[in-house]
């Protein structure tokens, strides 16, 4: 790899306390599991954290404590780029990047109304890039609250112009993600999906990692795809089925069922959120997830992995 950014890396969950605060000893140690198992880099403070749930201080705070129990191993990006108003968008942006964090996340959708136009976009992004220009971003094609993924256009120029480092792609598409790599070709914006579908292909077409919400069960089975796609093509696809087939529990009750299998394997971690309700893990929710985690392990063995 010729990036700065590549491999398997995870949208970090919040942990909460039963109370509904911030859980930092949570915090620490998810880092420390998601070291262990083979991340690359971490992606706190995005939706998967429940950053439209935080408060802004939260946000930092989180984002400084991923920082602190990393110290230093891995990248951390983080994001919370929530606020609607413009200049509100500069000074959270703005305080994210004075915690130190490698790369400061920016979200399509915050940066034009569902319905305002690509020169809407283009003129909000390129305020935040000459209000903030020492600070390096990448971009995130956040469903939440609409799906604005990013044109041709502004992604060929955001890449040759430096002005990105990374992208999240959520366009789930093979057809958008071959003509992507195209247009940052030659140029130090890593290319990262987020859908499991797709990912072994995009990674075949020329993607640079994986950056999706499943990587909070296997991200170890992730990055042993990314490490052998190449050598163990058969056996790389078979996995990649499994991994696809695994990624439908997620609509279920996520990040609830997420928080669930952490408690599986170990963690001292609540299931309270505040994007979905508990209610949502039924008794069969829990069950999906039991399963999940059996099959996880006989493919751990499989590959050789540490259970």
């Amino acid at each position: 790899m010729n990036k700065e950014y590549y491999g398997c890396w995870p949208t970090m969950i919040t942990p909460f306390t039963d109370a509904d605060k911030v859980d930092y000893k949570g915090i620490k140690d998810l880092v420390e599991w998601y070291i262990d198992r083979g991340a690359a880099g971490i992606f706190a403070v995005c939706q998967s954290s429940e950053m439209f749930y935080l408060s802004r201080q939260e946000k930092i705070d989180i984002a400084k404590a991923v920082l602190d129990a990393n110290a230093g191993r891995i990248k951390v990006i983080a994001s919370g780029h929530t606020a609607d108003d413009h200049a509100e968008q500069i000074d959270e942006l703005g305080e994210m990047a004075r915690t130190g964090v490698d790369a400061v996340v920016l979200v399509s959708n915050r940066m034009a109304k569902n319905g305002q136009g690509e020169d809407v976009f283009r003129k909000n992004a390129d305020d935040i890039f000459a209000q903030l220009p020492d600070v390096r971003f990448g971009l995130y094609e956040c469903p939440y609250p609409y799906l604005r993924l990013l044109s041709d256009e502004f992604l060929g120029y955001a890449a040759k112009s430096g002005k990105l480092t990374f992208l999240k792609d959520v366009s789930c598409s093979g057809e958008i993600q071959k003509r992507r790599v195209e247009l940052v070709k030659g140029t130090g914006l890593a290319l990262f999906n987020a859908n499991t579908a797709t990912v072994l292909d995009s990674w075949l077409a020329g993607y640079d990692g994986y950056n999706g919400v499943m990587a909070n069960f296997h991200i170890d089975l992730y990055r042993w795809l990314f490490d052998h796609y190449k050598d163990e093509p058969a056996l790389a696809r078979e996995l990649s089925d499994f991994l696809t087939v695994s990624a439908v529990v997620e609509p279920r009750s996520y990040p609830v069922n997420a928080k669930y299998h952490c408690q599986l394997t170990g963690f001292d971690m609540s299931i309270h959120t505040r994007s979905r309700s508990v209610s949502l893990l039924n008794e069969n929710g829990k069950l999906e997830i039991q399963s999940l985690l059996r099959m996880e392990t006989a493919w751990r063995k499989r590959l050789g992995l540490k259970a």
